[in-house]
């Protein structure tokens, strides 16, 4: 008998040993979960500056029936041009660099020449040759009408007069190809040296002359790109051409940028495959950047699908702890209370700061460095502001302040 009561007091005792440690494990498990969601820092203005954090909005973006290509920028071949000296000479001066920005009508080198001086010589002896012509065909004109002159010597007159009219006319398109104006020039002005000029706005690429060096018409004097209006040329494979439109968007960034997206949208699409089996998609750029340059390379989503839309952040505004997805937004009314409460308490108030609040999301696909958020209900994703750069450093703030209260 004695020894059934004692396993009973036994059995009872368990239990509420097994009760006991079961509600702790539940308390802590709800403070952690509070804690989760409720988990704040707070920055001074010292602290924020330092750690370089970003504020930024949830966007909508398109992250599905997308077309992930490569691609490179290029500018069309209006804005590319190759200079070269339409009549042989040498380079009397330049000063072009590779990189040297050139205005359109800008002087980038002399030639010189001593048939410069011929052609100019010719054209004045031709036009004082003319003035005399043109009075004699006068002349013979009218004799030709009072039938005092032969005919013959009218037509001769005639004949040579339209003859020497063409060569005028061939000599004023050599000045013109010389930069020489016809109906400036005079005996006075003869050069044996003439200007090259830049015929368009742009950027010098390349140099293939030196002061001294003789250049023959075929030869390229410097090559000039102008950037202000470069496009996408993408490499688009046989197997998604189907789905390709003209008018469809696309989102691109650099291979030697990160985060920075821009858009374009499908201009051309070329009907040669290539026999790598891909395609050639040519996309203007939507907003002119003077900093991209030819030939950097891109990678680029083109959406295809139907406009599904879904909010998105940069990849680097969410952040991981304890098997869960995080963002920070800013709590602009944290901070203020907490100094009130210090003010109150006769405590002198901090200085003026940033508080932010752990949001938990979940995460849903990533693309071209953004990825899809699923918030929780009621987020107003209006009025919130996103830690987008430096969420990991609020990250471990927090953690750090976590750890000090546990310690005490």
């Amino acid at each position: 008998m004695k020894a059934i009561i004692l396993k009973t007091i036994l059995f009872i005792t368990a239990c509420c040993m097994l009760i006991a440690c079961g509600t702790k494990e539940n308390e802590a498990t709800a403070h952690e979960e509070h804690h989760d969601e409720e988990g704040s820092v707070e920055l001074s203005q010292v602290q924020f500056t330092r750690a370089g954090i970003e504020l930024g909005k949830i966007e909508m973006k398109n992250l599905s029936s997308t077309i992930s290509v490569n691609g490179v920028l290029d500018a069309p071949p209006q804005n590319m041009v190759s200079v070269s000296a339409l009549m042989g000479g040498f380079i009397k001066s330049t000063d072009l660099l590779q990189g040297m920005r050139v205005k359109k009508g800008q002087v980038i080198a002399t030639l010189q020449n001593t048939d410069f001086i011929e052609i100019q010589t010719q054209y004045l002896e031709s036009i004082q040759k003319l003035k005399f012509l043109e009075l004699e065909y006068k002349r013979q004109e009218e004799l030709s009408k009072e039938n005092v002159a032969s005919a013959k010597t009218f037509q001769q007159v005639s004949s040579d007069y339209n003859s020497l009219q063409a060569t005028i006319g061939g000599l004023e398109e050599k000045l013109k190809v010389l930069n020489i104006d016809p109906s400036t020039l005079t005996k006075s002005t003869i050069r044996s040296i003439v200007n090259i000029y830049s015929p368009i706005n742009g950027y010098v690429t390349t140099v293939n002359v030196n002061i001294g060096r003789f250049v023959n018409p075929q030869d390229v004097i410097c090559e000039i790109v102008d950037t202000e209006h470069l496009h996408a040329e993408l490499t688009v494979f046989e197997k998604d051409i189907s789905k390709l439109k003209i008018g469809q968007k696309l989102r691109f960034v650099l291979v030697n940028e990160s985060g920075k997206e821009r858009t374009a949208s499908i201009y051309l699409i070329n009907h040669q495959i290539s026999p790598e089996r891909t395609i050639r998609v040519h996309a203007h750029i939507d907003k002119e950047d003077p900093n991209l340059m030819p030939n950097m390379y891109l990678k680029a989503l083109i959406e295809v699908g139907e406009n599904n839309k879904t909010t998105a952040l940069p990849e680097q505004a969410i952040v991981n702890a304890g098997g869960k997805s995080y963002i920070f937004i800013k709590d602009d009314g944290h901070g203020h209370e907490h100094t009130e409460e210090k003010h109150a308490e006769g405590e002198a108030p901090h200085a003026e700061g940033f508080a932010f609040r752990a949001i938990e999301v979940t995460k849903g696909i990533t693309e071209n460095g953004f990825t899809e958020v699923l918030l929780p209900e009621g987020f107003e994703i209006d009025h919130a502001e996103v830690v987008i750069k430096g969420a990991y450093d609020l990250l471990a703030k927090m953690n750090n302040s976590e750890e000090e209260g546990h310690s005490h």
